[in-house]
């Protein structure tokens, strides 16, 4: 049996909270243990599952398209790995200085670019600095103010008149045929069901697309982490014992509490490249403890982004092992602060001031769609005739860049889940390829795949079709009527 079929089997097994796969409706309400069930219902067009970097986006566009749109998100605010990471969104540019004489272009717009104006209006981000140091990987820094963030979100989706639930699980779908009819969900109001025409799972775990029965792998080839803000910072003081001792790798410059040229990201990215350079207990600690120097910042005395690794076993779908996570990492957390105040001047008073409240990932299942993005396709900066955006970025800069400084386009395919008939995934649950993945999981290429499935679905509902029935050229002029860019 292989890991795919064991895990639907475990997923089948645990019907009533882990979802299930069903033929029907009325079939669910037969099932021997919620017989006695009677489940609230409430409709809509779209419905999109999961509320975090790609989720809240694929809701405001689908809502601004005229459908009648539900997001579902377990966690009292929306926002995920942006405001949970808290790290600089990579990247709304191409990387044009890495390659002498190409044009620098904004090459993702549209709602994600909406999101940074309205931050910028209440001081909630740095802007798009200036990268001074290390331009082979990235060339502008966009890094947010998290909590900001999830009001600013919070406050588009009520604009466009998303029916938001926070604080609300999806336990199950219901299916008929190839098609979903619904999905279950389990809130403090109990359990109720929720019917759509046009599904998106945005749940980086790939929830969604699992308990409907999709094809999915769990390849666990990144480590999780859990992010802190640090308080009581000297961040010129820091940056200047960095400096002197040769260990500075990135530096970014921008607007920080409201005064421009400002640092805003600086730091190292891996404990190797400081190795010689600064106390080896230093070094010797944050390399264990799989923490990060590299840091972003958008008020004075405070590092909004300082990282812990920690690589798990098995699959982050793992309930049991990331419990035991939870912990190591926090004490890991604790254990990384006590270096920064020992050995890194300007740190010396600092305190934990943010955590995420559970392990961020990068990975959790990888949902089969039409078609995996492999790292050719972004390397080599290859475009389809279904392109629903453009990217410029890639995690693994230097070693892999998008030729010339250029730009892959994302395929429609790339989003519909296979074997299903109204279903498409948008985020870090899409593309099997590592080093692919390193490009197509950042935060604003999650963006723009949502801003691109969201509008999709709308267009399905409105249009009674199937997500492989919809005309590329109709998903096109509404994209680019949403101010999404095209290379062509």
């Amino acid at each position: 049996m292989d890991r795919r079929d064991f895990s639907k089997k475990i997923i089948g097994a645990g019907m009533l909270l882990q979802g299930a796969t069903i033929d029907s409706f009325s079939d669910y309400s037969k099932n021997d243990i919620l017989k006695e069930e009677k489940l609230a219902t409430r409709e809509f067009d779209v419905i999109v599952a999961g509320g975090g970097t790609a989720g809240a986006v694929a809701a405001i566009a689908a809502s601004r398209n005229e459908a009648k749109t539900a997001l579902i998100e377990s966690k009292g605010y929306v926002g995920g790995t942006v405001v949970e990471g808290g790290t600089a969104l990579h990247s709304f540019f191409n990387l044009w200085k890495a390659f002498p004489g190409v044009r620098k272009r904004q090459v993702v717009k549209g709602i994600a670019q909406e999101i940074i104006d309205r931050l910028l209006l209440v001081g909630g981000t740095t802007g798009h600095g200036d990268v001074t140091g290390k331009i082979d990987y990235d060339c502008a820094c966009t890094a947010i103010d998290t909590e900001l963030y999830k009001l600013v979100v919070l406050e588009m989706l009520a604009e466009a008149g998303v029916n938001v639930f926070t604080n609300t699980l999806v336990a199950g779908t219901v299916k008929k045929g190839s098609s979903i009819t619904g999905v279950i969900t389990q809130s403090r109001m109990g359990r109720e069901f929720f019917k759509a025409k046009c599904f998106v799972d945005s749940t980086a775990y790939g929830d969604l697309s699992a308990y409907a029965g999709a094809e999915f792998i769990e390849l666990n080839d990144h480590p999780v982490c859990n992010s802190m803000g640090l308080g009581n910072v000297n961040i010129e003081k820091l940056y200047a014992y960095l400096v002197k001792n040769n260990a500075l790798g990135d530096l970014a410059y921008g607007l920080r509490d409201g005064k421009e040229g400002q640092i805003i990201r600086f730091g190292s990215e891996s404990g190797y490249t400081i190795r010689g350079k600064l106390p080896d207990e230093f070094v010797d600690g944050v390399v264990k403890l799989g923490s990060g120097l590299i840091t972003t910042t958008v008020h004075n005395n405070y590092l909004m982004f300082i990282k812990v690794n920690y690589k798990l076993p098995v699959s982050p779908t793992n309930r049991d092992e990331v419990a035991k996570a939870e912990l190591t990492v926090r004490q890991n957390q604790y254990k990384t602060l006590e270096l920064f105040r020992k050995y890194l001047p300007g740190c010396e008073h600092a305190f934990i001031a943010r955590t995420s409240p559970s392990l961020n990932i990068r990975r959790g299942r990888t949902i089969t769609c039409d078609y995996d993005i492999k790292l050719a396709d972004v390397i080599e900066a290859r475009h389809f005739d279904d392109d629903i955006m453009v990217y410029g970025f890639h995690d693994s800069a230097p070693r892999y860049q998008v030729k010339n400084g250029g730009t892959y386009g994302v395929p429609y395919k790339a989003l519909r889940v296979k074997g299903i008939d109204n279903l498409l995934a948008a985020g870090m649950l899409i593309t099997t390829d590592f080093q692919a993945h390193m490009s197509t999981r950042n935060t604003v290429c999650c963006m723009g795949q949502g801003q691109a499935a969201g509008t999709a679905a709308a267009l399905c509902t409105s249009k009674n079709l199937g997500t492989r029935d919809l005309k590329y050229n109709d998903l096109r002029q509404t994209l680019e009527n949403g101010n999404v860019y095209f290379e062509s």
